[in-house]
């Protein structure tokens, strides 16, 4: 057990007032779980959005894991390390091995600490999470699609594999199924983000696609809905859609009891796509995103479908 004293209680009410505060995909989709699951889940979460807000000076969470929209302030009262966005990470990394090591000071890294013993989530899933933010403070640009799916699986697939730890399962395809699906929440939130993203000078989608489809720069960061864009976005969806269709054939028929949750992110990021197609790809216009009340309703409709499935 850690000892930080009556700590336990202020750290589990701050990684909750941070989950519930960002209305991310990941709060609706936590809502049905148990509650001692459910609580774990809001220290992976914080965490998550802790360290993606150290790397940015604006305080706005770039794209990945499903955060909140860019300018979402963090609750009051949550503190932060002190410096540059280099120097936050690296104090950051050495809060991340105290957490390890049971000598946690961060109220975020304490109520994780309960976490990680609890449920057993490997050190390496958060290193790779710290390693991925890390490539946003040096890389604007990806070459390949290769480059690309190393940076979706540092900053969502190993959340995927948090996730799971928490949610329990047997079979080890689970493993690949989170992966699959965090590749797939993350392509979906660059292709969501191309406006925001371009505002901070990162163009996320592969040099190679550009190439191919004949698309600039320029036409990106200024916003240009082309018919080249177009062709190139119907690509890049319907790479997000293989990745959707790959995890759910990879997830085992014995451990879809304990992934409501995931599949509950799957519904919502699915619909995100799926508005994407909708609004014919200009995704410049304005920021696409579902309302709390589309979120939710989602979110019971997969939980109805889950009770029906098991009844």
């Amino acid at each position: 057990m850690t000892h930080i004293g009556s700590a336990p209680s202020t750290a589990r009410d701050i990684s909750r007032a941070l989950t519930r505060a960002s209305r991310s995909n990941f709060y609706y989709a936590f809502l049905f779980l148990p509650k001692h699951k459910r609580e774990a889940l809001y220290a992976v979460y914080a965490f998550c959005r802790v360290t993606d807000d150290l790397v940015d000076e604006t305080a706005a969470t770039p794209s990945g894991h499903g955060q909140p929209a860019a300018g979402t302030p963090p609750p009051a009262g949550i503190p932060s390390p002190a410096g540059t966005p280099v120097e936050r990470l690296k104090t950051w990394r050495e809060e991340l091995e105290a957490c390890f090591r049971g000598e946690a000071t961060h109220p975020v890294t304490q109520r994780l600490a309960e976490t990680i013993r609890t449920f057993r989530i490997p050190h390496g899933y958060f290193e790779e999470l710290l390693n991925g933010v890390e490539m946003d403070l040096a890389k604007f640009r990806y070459a390949t699609f290769a480059e690309l799916q190393q940076y979706c699986y540092r900053v969502a697939g190993v959340v995927g594999l948090m996730c799971i730890e928490v949610f329990g399962y047997t079979n080890p395809m689970t493993r690949t199924y989170a992966q699959h699906l965090g590749t797939a929440f993350q392509l979906t939130n660059i292709l969501r983000d191309l406006a925001t993203d371009g505002e901070r000078g990162r163009i996320y989608l592969p040099q190679e696609d550009l190439k191919r489809f004949g698309v600039t720069e320029a036409d990106l960061l200024e916003r240009r809905v082309t018919p080249a864009f177009l062709d190139l976005m119907r690509f890049e969806v319907g790479r997000a859609r293989q990745f959707y269709a790959a995890a759910r054939a990879a997830l085992p028929a014995e451990d879809r009891r304990t992934m409501l949750a995931a599949e509950i992110m799957r519904a919502i990021y699915t619909r995100i796509l799926d508005r994407i197609e909708g609004m014919g790809y200009d995704v410049f216009s304005r920021r696409i995103r579902l309302s709390d009340t589309q979120r939710l309703w989602l979110a019971l409709r997969c939980w109805v479908r889950h009770r029906l499935r098991t009844a």
